[in-house]
């Protein structure tokens, strides 16, 4: 593995998902003692950056943690001129921290303004380019790895044969990106899973995420004997970005979950308690269980990476 921005720069998934729950519990301070992981965010983050930093310290790695908006403002835009506002060209500061490092980690959501620009990825794109060191997202415009990998993990802990999986659409009071269901999906085809994805109509995905889940507008269709609920809201592709109305019973709540098999609730975190899913249906979920697991997802990635440039 080169680096980690989609599924498809992992060789062998399952493997992936089976070193993750070995590494659980463990420290190896002395694996990468001198080394250091460096990471840049242009978003927000609790559990990316508190579980990534927790793994860098537990192989002995050093840390160097940088938000966009404390530094120079950055021209993100290639080939621009720069007589505004921004005063360093991101593809000299990419240069110039991964000399200074030997991981560079990056966190850039969608804008949700350009769907031709954001699924381009051309901020990561951007990084990978001008980084002479593996590059690691820590989510991107329409991907997010590290909570995909945690996911199939989790899912691959609860011991369910060929589980149904439902990824259920959810209300919420912003547009947010496809990335985590997007990533979400790129992932379960590695599992023995029958997956369903349920929307209402004007939230379709792109085909190239969606084209292995069965897809349908009625949601107790897909919670119907569901071993496993995966809750996410997303804004609307063909209107791009755009949170379109008329949708809120989609809430999932306990009454909701009793067409299920006893299913397992999950989602990714943060959750808009009482608007995605009732508080019912969250304090009996497994997602701490996920927001856990998220430290040995990145501690194995981090492994791997450092194994394969050494």
């Amino acid at each position: 593995m080169k680096q980690f921005t989609s599924v498809a720069d992992v060789i062998d998934v399952p493997q992936l998902i089976e070193s993750v729950r070995s590494m659980k519990g463990t420290q190896q301070l002395d694996f990468a003692r001198g080394k250091n992981l460096a990471m840049l965010f242009f978003n927000p983050s609790l559990r990316t950056r508190m579980s990534t930093q927790t793994a860098a310290y537990n192989l002995g790695m050093t840390v160097s943690t940088l938000d966009a908006h404390q530094g120079w403002k950055l021209e993100t835009e290639p080939g621009s001129i720069m007589n505004g506002d921004a005063q360093e060209q991101l593809q000299d500061a990419i240069r110039v921290m991964s000399g200074y490092t030997d991981l560079l980690a990056i966190r850039s959501f969608a804008g949700l303004q350009n769907k031709q620009d954001d699924y381009a990825e051309t901020l990561l794109n951007e990084c990978i380019r001008h980084s002479d060191k593996p590059v690691i997202s820590l989510e991107s415009a329409i991907r997010h790895p590290l909570q995909s990998l945690t996911d199939m993990v989790t899912i691959a802990e609860l011991g369910i044969k060929k589980p149904k999986i439902a990824v259920t659409w959810a209300p919420h009071p912003k547009a947010l990106p496809q990335a985590v269901v997007n990533s979400f999906l790129e992932w379960t085809p590695f599992l023995e899973a029958d997956v369903w994805l349920a929307h209402p109509e004007g939230y379709e995905l792109g085909q190239q995420f969606s084209k292995h889940a069965h897809i349908t507008h009625n949601q107790q269709e897909a919670l119907e004997g569901a071993d496993i609920v995966y809750c996410k809201n997303w804004s609307s592709v063909t209107n791009y970005g755009q949170r379109l109305s008329g949708n809120d019973h989609w809430t999932v709540d306990s009454r909701k979950m009793q067409h299920t098999n006893n299913a397992h609730f999950m989602h990714c975190l943060p959750i808009r308690r009482n608007v995605v899913a009732t508080d019912e249906v969250v304090d009996t979920s497994i997602v701490y269980q996920q927001a856990k697991n998220r430290i040995w997802a990145a501690q194995t990635v981090l492994q791997q990476l450092l194994l394969s440039c050494s």
